[in-house]
């Protein structure tokens, strides 16, 4: 098998995470600092191919009703231009409250604003990669168009 990456799309920092080769178990890895979706699907598509990966799996902010906004249209965006670079399989997983749950463990660990503010966008990507995992590397939130 090979590596899957995750990644935690956001306006200014992209989290990533990277599973190991067997698919079990999620790492944090590093956050890409970059305010455009070229920019950002760029590097997230070099890390993809550093990694070896054999998929990306992108955290798709639905809204707590499994509606879509404007942070689920950007992501798509993203996404978009990502499948330009790449040829290596995209895929959506619903992230709904994964960087609030990596604000809670760093909170809970003790872990300053200022400290949290520079791991918390890795720690959400690796929390959307590890909840994929668990369900098997298979299905998606909801039915996902062709990347």
């Amino acid at each position: 098998m090979s590596k899957v990456l995750g990644i935690d799309f956001g306006d200014r920092r992209t989290g990533v995470a990277v599973s190991d080769e067997a698919r079990v178990i999620a790492f944090p890895r590093e956050i890409l600092e970059c305010s455009q979706v070229e920019q950002a699907a760029a590097a997230v598509a070099r890390l993809a191919a550093a990694e070896g990966a054999g998929a990306i799996v992108v955290g798709y902010p639905l809204n707590m009703d499994g509606s879509r906004g404007p942070r689920a249209e950007r992501t798509e965006l993203f996404m978009a231009e990502l499948a330009k670079r790449t040829d290596i399989p995209l895929k959506r997983w619903d992230e709904r409250l994964s960087t609030r749950m990596a604000e809670a463990v760093l909170i809970e660990a003790g872990a300053r604003r200022q400290k949290r503010k520079g791991v918390v966008d890795k720690l959400a990507a690796q929390i959307i990669l590890q909840s994929y995992l668990d369900a098997g590397g298979g299905g998606v939130a909801e039915e996902e168009p062709e990347w």
